[in-house]
């Protein structure tokens, strides 16, 4: 025991006759770790990239809330009337009445 652990720790087992075996699962290793990294990596963009959007969505819904709230308060009969009276308008005195229309069968 004591004898292989003196052989990893020099590093002999890279160099033997049988090394292409220890290279060749060594490579192996590397490249897991290479592709592991890589995946956390794009990982991690997603996420900033999720939480990016996030946020413009929630800056969009706050300017939609807002607009909606000015377009219904311009609708409002109180300040159509304001606007109206600087172009000299203003509203009727006498309501407005239907206009019924009979057809007559003959």
């Amino acid at each position: 025991m004591k004898q292989k652990l003196y052989h990893i720790l020099k590093g002999t087992f890279l160099v033997s006759d049988d090394a292409f075996k220890n290279w060749r699962f060594i490579i192996f290793l590397s490249l897991l770790a290479l592709i592991m990294i890589a995946s956390s990596h794009t990982a991690d963009k997603k996420v900033h990239e999720i939480a990016q959007l996030s946020n413009e969505v929630k800056e969009l819904k706050s300017e939609y809330v807002d607009v909606r709230m000015k377009v219904m308060q311009s609708k409002m009969e109180s300040k159509v009337i304001a606007a109206m009276k600087g172009r000299g308008l203003q509203p009727s005195e006498t309501p407005p009445y239907k206009i019924r229309i009979v057809n007559k069968k003959e």
